[in-house]
């Protein structure tokens, strides 16, 4: 799998050294075991799936993460892009609306050795509390409709958020600087699919 992320444009060691270390099959119904290292989007209940391989890593590698940052995470789904980082240095605090999968991923990744800090709750709010932010990095694994003014507040001036932002169907990942309070810079790379970021809805 490393060795097609390497064809496919990652080129970060740390992202490459995670991915190979972090089996994606621990993060899935056993059912799917021989489809785990395939790059596709699989299925992880509560309509909501584990992202590509590919993915994955190309979002790691936009984040451009350096061991001991902040970094939070919206949509904590399989808990596996949780642990990449994890494996990468991160301090990770995570966000999940379902709380199917919340039930489910919390404790699958503290029996995996993964200290994420999860939550369950709305992720166009962030992590309010003054405790845990501001954050150096923002990493959004949802297709968006637009950047949730709530997490720029919680974004440090110099971080970085990555974000797919876009319809239901097709979204364009971003990379976002934060220049200045009220100042950022916007990349674009490609488009992508994500199932869509819920606000405002209740959770179950």
């Amino acid at each position: 799998m490393v060795e097609q992320l390497q064809k496919q444009g990652i080129s970060d060691d740390n992202v490459l050294k995670a991915m190979g270390e972090v089996k994606r099959h621990w993060f899935l119904d056993s059912a799917l075991d021989a489809l785990a290292y395939e790059d596709r989007a699989l299925k992880i209940g509560a309509e909501q799936t584990i992202s590509r391989p590919s993915t994955v890593a190309m979002q790691s590698q936009l984040l451009q993460v350096q061991s001991g940052m902040k970094v939070l995470e919206i949509g904590t789904g399989s808990g596996y892009q949780a642990a990449v980082l994890c494996k990468m240095g991160a301090k990770v605090f995570s966000i999940e609306r379902q709380k199917s999968l919340f039930d489910h991923t919390k404790p699958l990744l503290a029996e995996l050795g993964y200290r994420v800090r999860c939550f369950l709750g709305d992720g166009y709010q962030g992590l309010t509390e003054a405790d845990y932010g501001p954050y150096d990095r923002i990493i959004v694994t949802c297709g968006a409709p637009g950047i949730p003014d709530g997490l720029m507040a919680q974004l440090k001036v110099g971080g970085i958020m990555v974000i797919p932002v876009g319809g239901e169907d097709t979204q364009e990942m971003l990379r976002i600087t934060k220049t200045g309070e009220n100042e950022r810079k916007e990349e674009t790379f490609g488009d992508y699919s994500f199932v869509p970021m819920l606000g405002g809805r209740q959770m179950r």
